[in-house]
């Protein structure tokens, strides 16, 4: 945990993935991010993966940091009170990420009676409007018919959800933005930010649609191969499977040079008439050439003998291994200062990370857990809205709020 953004007050009506990541990253960075959910829970708050005792691992996961609040959202009143959280005063404040429809009861319009500069960003499924979702958005791009071995033709869903993740990554950034022009100008604005909009322009900022529409089909797929480049997964004599990358020619030759196949790979070269050192695409396009020696020369050694080779050569190369053993990894979790010891919400104590940046100019905080549901709200409702303990007693007693 960082405090480059404390004093910023965030309120957050979420659920699911991108706009909880939304809220986690600004509290990472020190924000003071206060969650409100139905009592009871909103629709992710069980979600798998679950621990023992039902505690979702998910939810605790997504929403580490911040402060949480329980409110009756079918009522008046608690809507009224989301309302006012949204718009709370303060020059640190009137900032809302919600993934909560464009009309309705949270509203840009709606909530900018109640404070005019405030910035509201909000996650959608479909630009229009309509519904969608992580992977339905990933099956209209066309990336699960780009995945998976070539010789089959059914669809491959990958298991990461890639365009919630960049999407609430793009909120963060889109609301410091926003603040930074409202510390300008005065001025607050609404940021529509449709999954849809994140995966087309990706696809367009990283070339695939331009080179469908310029040949007139898709990337076709091809198993574990990287396109436009030499790399692939090979498997040595003792059975363990190692992922091999040479774009540079650096990597290329010393790739060649750890495995002794240089010799093969000249007199390929002279028969075919290319300099595979000077053309990444070279190596593309010749691959199932290439493919048998580099197969061979990994059959003929152990992964033991191959790791020292490559590292002295700074092959770029990796181990694939289960997440088991990643868990025992110092370059990923055990030892890793992004991550710490922490007791969480379900009771259970295990490592989480904080701010995944590291700033070495500052000290890095522990992560703090995440809240209890409801666990801030008589707090939320003294310190940010104001509310007498009076107040805040009727409001436990006509079931509008929850602690």
């Amino acid at each position: 945990m960082y405090e480059l953004l404390k004093g910023l007050r965030v309120v957050e009506g979420s659920a699911f993935v991108a706009a909880p990541t939304c809220g986690l990253y600004l509290a990472q960075m020190g924000a003071e991010v206060i969650r409100f959910d139905s009592i009871g829970g909103g629709p992710d708050f069980r979600r798998w993966p679950l621990a023992e005792n039902g505690s979702s691992l998910y939810w605790e996961g997504l929403n580490k940091g911040k402060k949480s609040i329980a409110l009756d959202l079918a009522s008046p009143r608690g809507r009224e009170i989301a309302q006012r959280l949204a718009a709370a005063p303060g020059d640190d404040g009137g900032l809302f990420v919600t993934n909560f429809p464009v009309d309705g009861f949270l509203s840009y319009e709606a909530l900018k009676k109640l404070r005019d500069d405030l910035i509201c960003v909000r996650v959608m499924g479909w630009a229009d409007g309509s519904q969608g979702m992580d992977y339905t958005i990933n099956s209209a791009l066309g990336l699960p018919l780009m995945t998976g071995p070539a010789d089959d033709a059914r669809p491959v869903n990958h298991v990461l959800a890639a365009w919630d993740l960049l999407t609430g990554a793009y909120c963060a950034f889109g609301l410091v933005s926003a603040l930074l022009a409202r510390m300008r100008t005065g001025q607050g604005r609404e940021l529509r930010v449709p999954l849809s909009d994140i995966g087309a322009a990706t696809m367009a900022n990283l070339g695939f649609t331009a080179e469908a529409m310029l040949t007139g089909r898709q990337r076709p797929r091809m198993g574990n191969d990287i396109f436009g480049a030499f790399g692939r997964d090979f498997t040595t004599r003792d059975g363990q499977t190692l992922m091999l990358l040479a774009i540079t020619p650096k990597q290329w030759s010393k790739a060649l040079e750890a495995l002794g196949i240089a010799a093969e790979v000249t007199a390929l070269e002279a028969e075919l008439g290319v300099s595979f050192a000077t053309d990444e695409g070279l190596r593309f396009t010749h691959r199932a050439r290439l493919y048998p020696l580099f197969e061979r020369a990994f059959a003929a050694r152990t992964a033991a003998d191959l790791a020292p080779a490559f590292d002295a050569g700074g092959v770029t190369w990796g181990a694939y291994q289960p997440l088991e053993a990643a868990l025992d990894d110092p370059r990923l979790y055990k030892g890793n200062p992004v991550f710490a010891d922490i007791r969480h919400p379900s009771g259970l104590s295990y490592p989480a990370p904080g701010a995944m940046a590291t700033i070495p100019q500052d000290l890095r905080g522990d992560p703090r857990p995440a809240p209890r549901l409801g666990q801030h709200t008589d707090e939320v409702l003294a310190e940010v809205l104001g509310m007498s303990s009076g107040e805040i007693a009727k409001l436990h007693d006509d079931g509008v709020v929850a602690s």
